[in-house]
């Protein structure tokens, strides 16, 4: 190397003969102060559990001139990412999935929304036990390891609280709505199991089980009555999420679950699965999960999640930084099949244009849907609405109070949306 072309760094560097700098050298050892930051960070990766980066004091300066932790048993994020749930209630209560957080489709297993009517229970696989019986020819008591030798059935899918977007639908939502705290009971994970109609041939179903009753192992005996036709069609009993075994507050280590229909009718920790010709008739049916109509009477068994969805970017609370192009995205779902169509509006309605639609696009799953839009710096109103491959589109809030009324607490699916002033602040606004 020519004189005066070598880094300035090296001028003055003063080397042991061997390529170490004797400025690094930790006096009377044979180690550089380099390798002993390095031991300390590889030794401190080597006691990492899930709270992993968090135990490094410090980042060093240049991640290139020093080793980096070693591996762990159990992964973990980086200490700048830390998605939360959204918590509310005590043993009842609820958690709501991040969604403003997320990137794809995909909910992280412990992002996922949790709603719970009596805590969650400690279940010992080993000695878990699923009992199918009344009208079948084979009682059977099925153990977990019995359920996982049947073929498995694995598919990504969506699954929501009937309770989701109760807040857009009072008569005056919070304008610091967050997506998470008006959506946030909805969540997408690949569900693994065996297909519930695998399960009533093995046990002999009878031709005239017109229902099944489904109770789970919780403090609360959760219990709903559901149609056979949805057992024959795609009900599953799962017991593995995004490639694990399902987490306790999911239902581990087993649950009902129906694709498209309402959260609670998938009923977790499910120990009991009763055909019968009639439904149960069990309190979370009656006292709640219906919803009270105009005209005195209640809608029941509304078991179908209909179209709906949420832009997740941009909402309160970002700021827009100023004009200029801008890409709106978010979710659309429904549980009759297939997102065909996302439309935007920045106009508050006047006007809408086509999304485009992220694959995958996938039946009774999230499908994410993007759009380009200039801003131009004046005050704006974001909107999006759905429609699946029925023909359904998703309506304004009129449209659902005069078909339901103002007293029904569940299904509500509306059009959401975003006010942006011309400081770039956002507010909720839904239509």
């Amino acid at each position: 190397m020519p004189e005066g072309a070598r880094d300035g760094a090296e001028v003055g560097r003063e080397t042991d003969g061997n390529g170490g700098d004797v400025n690094d050298r930790e006096e009377g050892s044979g180690l550089t102060r380099r390798a002993l930051i390095a031991g300390a960070a590889a030794a401190a990766g080597g006691a990492l559990t899930a709270g992993a980066t968090r135990g490094l004091v410090q980042e060093a300066q240049d991640p290139t001139k020093v080793p980096g932790a070693r591996p762990v048993t159990v992964g973990s994020r980086s200490p700048h990412e830390t998605p939360e749930k959204l918590l509310s209630g005590s043993m009842g209560g609820s958690s709501r999935t991040p969604l403003q957080d997320l990137h794809g489709i995909m909910t992280p297993a412990d992002l996922h929304f949790e709603r719970h009517h009596h805590g969650i229970p400690y279940i010992d696989p080993a000695t878990y036990r699923l009992l199918i019986h009344g009208m079948v020819d084979r009682p059977t008591l099925f153990t977990l390891e019995d359920l996982k030798r049947f073929p498995q059935v694995s598919k990504l899918l969506f699954i929501e609280c009937s309770g989701n977007g109760g807040g857009a639908y009072a008569p005056s939502p919070s304008p610091q709505h967050t997506p998470q705290s008006v959506d946030g009971l909805l969540s997408t994970s690949e569900w693994s199991g065996v297909a519930l109609s695998t399960l009533f041939e093995e046990v002999g179903a009878h031709a005239d089980a017109t229902w099944f009753l489904a109770e789970g192992s919780d403090a609360a005996v959760m219990g709903r009555s559901i149609p056979m036709e949805k057992a024959w069609d795609d009900a599953m009993i799962a017991y593995a999420q995004n490639g694990e075994a399902i987490r306790p507050e999911q239902g581990y280590p087993a649950r009902v679950f129906l694709p498209g229909w309402e959260g609670n009718a998938s009923v977790k920790w499910v120990r009991r699965i009763e055909l019968s010709d009639r439904p149960g008739m069990y309190r979370d049916e009656t006292s709640k999960y219906t919803d009270p109509l105009p005209d005195g009477t209640a809608r029941q068994f509304s078991f179908v999640m209909d179209a709906k969805s949420i832009i997740t970017y941009p909402t309160y609370p970002r700021r827009l930084p100023g004009p200029g192009f801008i890409e709106i995205t978010g979710y659309a779902w429904t549980g009759r099949g297939l997102i065909e169509r996302v439309e935007v509006s920045t106009d508050g309605g006047d006007s809408w244009h086509d999304a485009v639609l992220q694959e995958p696009v996938l039946p009774k799953c999230t499908t994410r849907f993007r759009h380009a839009w200039e801003w131009d710096g004046g005050p704006a109103h974001l909107l999006s609405r759905a429609t699946d491959e029925t023909g359904y589109t998703q309506p304004v809030r009129q449209q659902v109070l005069d078909a339901r009324g103002p007293g029904t607490r569940y299904h509500s699916n509306a059009i959401r949306g975003w006010r942006v002033a011309s400081d770039g602040s956002i507010e909720f606004a839904p239509v």
